[in-house]
């Protein structure tokens, strides 16, 4: 796939979004590494359909019912062998940039994103349980998981930041990720096989396509049509400025002496929801150096088929202001608009988590 190697020397690298249990034992997941994907993320609504919408894990269930496990133990056995199988595909990834890439997300139960002192034992439980460096434990943006990401971070527990929408939450990331550095430099891991400040990693899971699906109503309303399909990207240019001046800051510089990595931003929800835009949208504009792409599998087909590898992250900065203040302009609260997708997504989530349990539950009922 020499379209993603061109995006690697760009210095974004890309993960898939998605995982199943037969896409690891058959070999594709090998060989998407080979070709330049370098990670993997996992959600609730991907494990549902993974799950619940295949044969894949039958036999296996099977079995767990038969040795009398509960509707969340079996849901959480079969996740952590796909996450341990998946982050050992992605090992050599891992080892050869030194810890840069080759992760493997796992994220707490969406029913937590509210409860701060739940999610932060959640995540490290599930870090020690899987048992492996390259993985990353997503938690939500929330205002209670804000306090949880920085306490995973103290503990030397990889953090995948999901669910971040606007340029305020994603400031509020940012500081987290800096406080959880400072606290884990002072007094270094106590979770079981959690990293030193100098090995931690993380990245800040900005999500792209539904901010322009909810903004483009709005727009559509007022006749603005010139800004339809913009805003998203301009959103995140937005954010990546903000990413550039964090780095450069006397705070981080103390923090990147001790050999700190910064906290990557990665562009999530990039497949096109609006058939009227191009289904490389999402990839083509958000090309730049630091930064993290993770593709379905179709946008990643579709990128290494006629995808355009360019940086385009940093280009014409101010244009993208001047969109966002016509948004304002507009009467359109950006920031609104973000702070509901958020709590729209916490609630996405839950919603298939719930799902892939009762589908759990309806197996395990028909085999007892």
């Amino acid at each position: 796939m020499p379209e993603l190697a061109q995006l690697e020397k760009l210095g974004q690298s890309v993960w898939l979004d998605f995982i199943r249990r037969s896409l690891i034992t058959s070999g594709e997941m090998a060989t998407l590494v080979a070709q330049g994907v370098q990670g993997m993320t996992s959600n609730p609504a991907i494990f549902e359909k993974a799950i619940a919408g295949s044969a894949d894990y039958d036999d296996e269930i099977q079995s767990l019912v038969k040795a009398g496990m509960s509707v969340d133990a079996i849901y959480e056995t079969l996740a952590i062998k796909d996450i341990q199988m998946a982050a050992d595909v992605l090992a050599p990834v891992y080892r050869s940039t030194g810890g840069r890439d080759g992760y493997v997300s796992l994220e707490v139960s969406p029913f937590l994103a509210r409860d701060t002192e739940r999610t932060t034992a959640e995540a490290r439980r599930l870090f020690e349980a899987v048992g492996r460096p390259n993985l990353m434990i997503k938690i939500p943006a929330t205002p209670e998981g804000l306090p949880a990401i920085a306490a995973s971070l103290a503990a030397g527990v990889n953090v995948n930041v999901t669910l971040i929408f606007g340029l305020d939450n994603y400031r509020a990331v940012a500081e987290a990720y800096v406080a959880g550095l400072e606290r884990l430099a002072v007094k270094g891991p106590s979770a079981k096989g959690g990293h030193p400040v100098n090995r931690i990693a993380s990245v800040a899971s900005f999500f792209v396509s539904r901010v322009d699906t909810a903004v483009d109503k709005e727009l559509e309303k007022k006749g603005a049509k010139a800004l339809l399909g913009k805003i998203a990207i301009a959103n995140c240019k937005l954010a990546y400025a903000d990413y550039r001046s964090m780095i450069g800051r006397p705070r981080w510089r103390e923090l990147a002496a001790k050999g700190a990595r910064p906290q990557r931003v990665l562009w999530a929800s990039t497949s096109t929801k609006n058939p009227a835009y191009p289904d490389t949208l999402y990839v083509d504009e958000l090309i730049g150096p630091d930064t993290v792409n993770t593709l379905p599998p179709e946008t990643l087909k579709a990128f290494v088929d006629h995808g355009r590898p360019s940086e385009t992250l940093t280009r014409d900065l101010e244009g993208a202001q001047a969109q966002v203040r016509r948004l304002a302009e507009l009467g359109i609260d950006l920031e609104a608009v973000t702070r509901r997708l958020q709590e729209e997504g916490v609630e996405a989530f839950a919603k298939p988590f719930q799902a892939l349990l009762d589908s759990i539950d309806a197996k395990r009922r028909r085999l007892t």
